[in-house]
């Protein structure tokens, strides 16, 4: 066997062993590159004697057509093969059931939920919502409220202060949602039986704090509110909004500067499930809400007669309420946007809370 023929077969067997376009082009390379085996052969002929050229440069050029014919056969196979793999590895399986609608895949936030709810609840007893400007003046927020000068909520350390404005008046944000029952008094006649969710401001963040929070006040106003219409208002909310048979409550006295008197409110209730507090049972309580009878300056403040009119309040965090409801951990997790906690604790977006058909189904 010439050394033509013994080169021409390796190189075969080489053209033949390649997987991929990478290890053919590889082996056109090592055969007919610059450098390549039959490339130099090539370059020899040129140091051949006449006689000798005859014979080698039909047989070198031979060996070339003959290699890169088999060559440009085998990358043709291995570049079909690659594209059948890579088809069969990207297919669609157009058997897949199709994309859920965006109102399917959206959620409500707890939040918006939970105004849904007590909206449900509050409108039930005949109550109507109110709602009034997050940045308020010092009058509303703190004079009206019979917050007196000193009081500590006035404080900066409590509560966020805008720049003066032409007039010297420093605007607050509203530390509370009661503004706006000074707001409803001023420009309605009584009765009046309102609630007032909405964003609240304090300087104060951690597990349980949040610097913005939500709150939900509620308002009664007439000639005979008394605290016994107070105490039923609270129950028959709580066990609505719980979704419970029966509550245990009890009222503690308090002090708060536009209620007199003022109480603290708590519920009996079960901590032994971790996060989640189960509330008509156990031997556990919680505070859940401050409220009292709305205070005499308070009702001045608002252009009513103290000795006409009377009326009950109170006053609940939204965030906190949720989270009881809920078993959430973490007040922060609320504002974080992450979708994966609101795939998780959101509401699907047509399923409205109603007494009915239940609040939180």
């Amino acid at each position: 066997m010439s050394q033509y023929q013994t080169l021409e077969t390796s190189i075969m067997a080489d053209i033949a062993a390649s997987t991929d376009e990478a290890s053919i082009e590889a082996v056109r390379v090592a055969a007919l590159g610059k450098k390549g085996s039959v490339s130099e052969l090539l370059k020899g002929l040129g140091k051949m004697s006449a006689e000798e050229r005859q014979d080698a440069g039909p047989a070198i050029n031979g060996l070339k057509t003959r290699v890169a014919d088999a060559i440009a056969a085998r990358k043709a196979e291995l570049h079909d093969a690659a594209i059948t793999e890579r088809l069969a590895r990207e297919s669609v399986d157009v058997s897949l059931p199709v994309r859920s609608s965006p109102a399917e895949r959206g959620r409500i936030h707890p939040i918006s939920q939970i105004v849904d709810e007590i909206t449900a609840i509050f409108a039930d007893m005949g109550f109507s919502i109110a709602e009034g400007p997050d940045i308020e003046t010092d009058y509303y927020n703190f004079t009206a409220l019979n917050f007196p000068d000193g009081h500590p909520a006035r404080e900066m350390h409590d509560t966020f202060f805008l720049q003066p404005d032409e007039t010297g008046e420093r605007k607050v944000l509203r530390t509370h949602t009661s503004p706006v029952q000074i707001r409803t008094m001023e420009g309605q006649k009584p009765p009046i039986r309102i609630v007032i969710p909405g964003k609240t401001y304090r300087q104060d963040s951690d597990a349980t704090h949040s610097p913005m929070f939500h709150q939900v006040e509620g308002l009664v106003i007439d000639k005979t509110a008394t605290v016994g219409h107070l105490r039923w208002v609270l129950e028959e909310f709580c066990k609505a909004f719980f979704e419970v048979d029966n509550v245990v409550m009890r009222f503690r006295p308090s002090f708060f500067p536009f209620t007199e008197p003022s109480f603290e409110v708590d519920i009996q209730c079960d901590r032994t499930s971790g996060p989640i507090v189960k509330f008509g049972e156990g031997t556990d309580w919680m505070e859940i809400l401050g409220c009292g009878m709305v205070h005499p300056n308070v009702l001045r403040a608002g252009g009513l007669d103290p000795d006409e009119y009377q009326g009950f309040a109170w006053g609940m965090g939204l965030d906190r309420i949720a989270m009881l409801k809920y078993g959430m951990p973490d007040l922060r997790d609320f504002f974080n946007a992450d979708v994966r906690w609101l795939s998780h604790y959101g509401f699907r977006p047509l399923d409205m809370p109603t007494l009915f058909g239940g609040l939180s189904t």
